[in-house]
């Protein structure tokens, strides 16, 4: 297996991108390609020993930006790392290709590049959300498409039901649909119609939940348009960041309460694991004719290793084959 990732991309690229590059060799069967510009590469490769045999690099000169414009930067700069990365990943010489960049020009590159799988009408950025009760819940789309048609979102469902139940190996997810109330009636005529298709779909539908349900733990995938998903991303971004701020400046107020929180330390490192970005990685790009991983922007090297693992295990549990068989089925159901 061989995962390419853009060494160029994020906020800490490069040296973010080469850090995790290296853990993720060392942790999975897997050849790591580090596509970027080679100098910049090398130079933070140097002070890592034991270079694992199974990381190599491959040159590419330019860089897309942050803010450029997705689709534009994909068409000027095909000698970009995501360009790259992308055109080897439509050429299969690359199983899956990881990126922390610009989250358009991969969407843009995917799309344009690697195409759609057979089927697939859009496709979607699904996002792993800590549950408070049970297991994670897969949000479904946070950016991607932020205005689809009821089609697309049943498709959404979908490719998180097949994403959850064979790479994650979940049997017979929860499937909810994010809505202003859980009563069947609610909500515009757009979420009316898509509730209708996706109780007809085939899969396990619960019915609509509301925002409150997104770290409930108790639905394995929540479906939405990438507007709405995209601004409860954010929002649930924020208020972490947020909540970490006040809880230091609150523990911080007197001796007690720093004894106190000292104490408590052990209690402090796990939900910080459980609600750290890093701990999941990457975001896969449902839908699209090959393994794209999107990571955060800000992604350090143990997000970017994480990340590398969702591109692996993608791979590993053939995701794209299993999606094609959901909409395939999918398709003649509603045709019959």
């Amino acid at each position: 297996m061989k995962i390419g990732l853009d060494a160029m991309g994020g906020d800490a690229a490069p040296q973010a991108a080469v850090a995790g590059a290296v853990l993720a060799a060392r942790e999975l069967l897997a050849e790591v390609v580090l596509i970027g510009q080679q100098d910049a590469i090398e130079q933070h490769l140097k002070p890592i020993p034991n270079r694992p045999a199974n990381l190599s690099i491959l040159h590419a000169a330019q860089v897309v930006g942050m803010d450029e414009s997705p689709v534009a930067a994909v068409r000027k700069k095909r000698d970009s790392s995501i360009s790259v990365g992308m055109r080897m990943l439509r050429d299969q010489s690359l199983d899956a290709f990881v990126s922390a960049g610009n989250t358009g020009a991969m969407v843009s590159a995917s799309t344009l590049l690697c195409g759609l799988l057979p089927g697939v009408e859009r496709p979607g950025i699904a996002i792993l959300l800590p549950g408070i009760h049970s297991d994670n819940t897969l949000l479904i789309d946070v950016g991607a498409n932020i205005d689809p048609r009821p089609l697309h979102l049943v498709q959404y469902a979908l490719m998180g039901e097949t994403y959850v139940r064979c790479v994650l190996e979940k049997t017979q997810p929860k499937v909810g649909l994010l809505n202003v109330g859980e009563e069947e009636g609610k909500g515009t005529e757009f979420i009316k119609e898509t509730y209708g298709l996706l109780e007809r779909a085939g899969l396990n539908f619960v019915g609509n939940v509301e925002g409150r349900d997104i770290f409930s733990g108790e639905y394995d995938v929540i479906v939405c348009d990438g507007f709405v998903g995209n601004v409860a991303l954010k929002t649930a971004e924020s208020l972490a960041h947020s909540i970490n701020v006040l809880l230091k400046r609150s523990l911080a107020m007197s001796p007690i309460t720093r004894l106190g929180a000292w104490l408590a330390r052990d209690a402090f490192r796990q939900l910080k694991k459980e609600i750290d970005y890093a701990e999941q990685g990457g975001a896969p790009l449902l839908g699209v004719n090959g393994i794209s991983i999107i990571a955060h922007g800000g992604s350090g090297a143990k997000a970017i290793k994480n990340a590398v693992r969702v591109g692996y295990e993608s791979v590993r549990h053939e995701m794209n084959r299993n999606m094609v068989e959901a909409i395939s089925g999918y398709a003649k159901r509603a045709a019959a």
